[in-house]
């Protein structure tokens, strides 16, 4: 119920400034702003005004009413400036994540599945159909071949149909919906269960059964493709929980190719096993015999999934204020899952298929001594540590009610037209942070290099920091019909607004986007995305405040 009182009173005036600034300022009582602002002493606002600017522009900009700071309607401070930019050497990418990374990504999502119980024990016995059904065994290869070839295919061409069906910029607004991310979340919570022991999931036998028989009768590469088709029906309960966690962390890049970069990653580790093992046939031999670890592995993959699942419901929760799933409560939840985890590995914990031998092998020994620890890792997170390793999934520390620690970087306005004619007041340039709630490297730039002492003493007294959530799902007063590219558009969330700002004034449409500008909206540095190198990040912003001084 924290900061209701806030809310309420932000609600009603609209759109007020605020900041967390030093506790001991005194605002005059009454003041609408006293709720929602903290400001350092020298930095007192202008009494309360309306926005009287009637322009398209003011609309956009100013649609959130009345407020203490007057907003200037004499600049167009979302006049783009992406020449200007450009002209400064712009080279940001406009992905939040590269193609390596995602390929990588889902390589390793493509490995997890390698050796759960629905492909494992299939390796074996479909290369020793492929090298016994044909006398010559350089056809038996090839096929084996072939049959890699058409796993990749298929993955490939679901990554490619659902971008298609859906659209790069529909997947980047699902997934901070909270229906979207809710129904994933209890996706990942059914499937963790079903991975425990409480059921099984499986498609209707009659899909796998009906291709398979069409395998049987017919010959060439399409029997072999079939095949492929049927070894990904067949593995769904084991593979699902991966694909769809890799595809919606791959739908916020807002790139049409990255889902099948994502797929086929994952389709070339399921794949390369059948190919080896077809080149090297000697190797079936020493090949792991299915047994009870590969239980141990989806009972861990479970763990995992009620992990991640808690990582979506943070997204919806934090988009919509809701309030419900903050830092300390999902570090608590996590550090007693990874906890669970550590104790199920070292067999004090037992589910239903598990065996009855007491015996712990050296690998869950290890497996066990890593999740345990990073248990108590997390816990001084409980009283505010930053916890570098966790910040691309755990909720921002602003969230958190209980906190120790001082050294962060706070925001003091989320208003780009108020937070501009404060900083012109003030004589101060401005930083914008276009961020998101679902934005995972965003939370790593925040802990990993705003905590840097030098950094976050150049943010918090040379600039104006004006964060911006493009994934904000606070409904506008009232909606604003914009034209962008020939096509009419309404603009319905702040959000939607902010978004709006940074790809017509920016031309960039991706998390992290960090940009400085002077009071008049003009770039005073080409920007700067994702990159943890913190001396070039000090670099970047030293560089903006030199060329605002050469401006005055």
């Amino acid at each position: 119920m924290k900061k209701i009182f806030s809310f309420v009173v932000v609600m009603a005036a609209v759109a007020m400034v605020s900041c967390c600034g030093n506790s001991n300022k005194k605002a005059a009582e009454g003041e609408a702003a006293a709720a929602a602002a903290e400001t350092k002493a020298e930095e007192q606002p202008a009494k309360q005004e309306t926005v009287s600017g009637t322009a398209p522009v003011a609309a956009i900009g100013g649609a959130d009413g009345p407020t203490e700071i007057k907003v200037a309607d004499k600049v167009d401070l979302w006049k783009p400036v992406i020449s200007e930019l450009n002209s400064l050497g712009e080279t940001t990418s406009q992905e939040d994540m590269s193609w390596i990374y995602i390929f990588i990504t889902g390589f390793a999502g493509g490995l997890l599945a390698l050796f759960t119980p629905c492909v494992w024990p299939i390796i074996p016995m479909t290369v020793s159909f492929f090298l016994k059904r044909s006398k010559d065994k350089k056809k038996g290869i090839r096929d084996a071949w072939t049959y890699g070839a058409s796993i990749v295919v298929i993955y490939v061409t679901l990554g490619l149909a659902i971008t298609l069906v859906f659209g790069a910029s529909a997947l980047n607004a699902l997934s901070t919906n909270a229906v979207f991310n809710i129904l994933f979340c209890l996706m990942l919570v059914v499937f963790a269960a079903s991975f425990f022991g409480a059921f099984e999931i499986t498609l209707p036998s009659k899909w796998s059964t009906a291709v398979d028989s069409k395998a049987e009768a017919t010959s060439g590469l399409l029997s072999i493709f079939l095949m492929a088709f049927t070894l990904s029906l067949v593995s769904f309960s084991c593979t699902g929980p991966i694909i769809g966690f890799l595809l919606v962390q791959v739908s916020t890049t807002g790139s049409v190719v990255a889902p099948a970069i994502g797929m086929l990653g994952f389709a070339i580790a399921l794949a390369l096993p059948f190919t080896l093992f077809a080149l090297f046939p000697s190797w079936l031999k020493s090949m792991p015999k299915s047994g009870g670890w590969m239980n141990i592995i989806k009972v861990t993959l479970g763990f995992l999934e009620l992990a991640f699942a808690l990582k979506f419901l943070s997204v919806a929760d934090l988009a919509y204020g809701w309030r419900i799933l903050d830092r300390e409560t999902f570090l608590a939840l996590w550090i007693v899952l990874f906890a669970l985890l550590g104790f199920y590995l070292l067999g004090k914990i037992k589910f239903p298929h598990d065996d009855d031998d007491s015996k712990v092998s050296v690998p869950r020994f290890f497996m066990a001594l890593a999740s345990l620890a990073f248990a108590v890792y997390m816990v001084p997170g409980l009283w505010g540590a930053p916890l570098k390793a966790v910040s691309a999934f755990a909720p921002p520390m602003q969230t958190q009610d209980f906190n120790l620690y001082n050294n962060e970087v706070h925001a003091k306005f989320d208003d780009y037209d108020l937070g501009m004619e404060y900083a012109r007041q003030h004589g101060k340039p401005v930083m914008l942070d276009f961020t998101g709630y679902g934005c995972v490297n965003c939370r790593k730039m925040e802990l990993a290099v705003w905590t840097n002492p030098k950094v976050s003493d150049i943010i918090n007294n040379d600039y104006v920091l004006i964060t911006l959530y493009v994934d904000n799902k606070t409904p506008l007063p009232s909606p604003v019909k914009i034209v962008e590219n020939g096509t009419e558009r309404t603009l319905r969330t702040v959000g939607d607004k902010w978004s709006y700002l940074q790809r017509v004034k920016f031309g960039a449409n991706a998390q992290p986007f960090y940009v400085l500008i002077d009071n008049e909206g003009k770039p005073l540095n080409k920007s700067y995305s994702y990159d943890e190198d913190i001396p070039k990040y000090i670099e970047f912003l030293q560089t903006g405040l030199e060329n605002y001084k050469k401006e005055k």
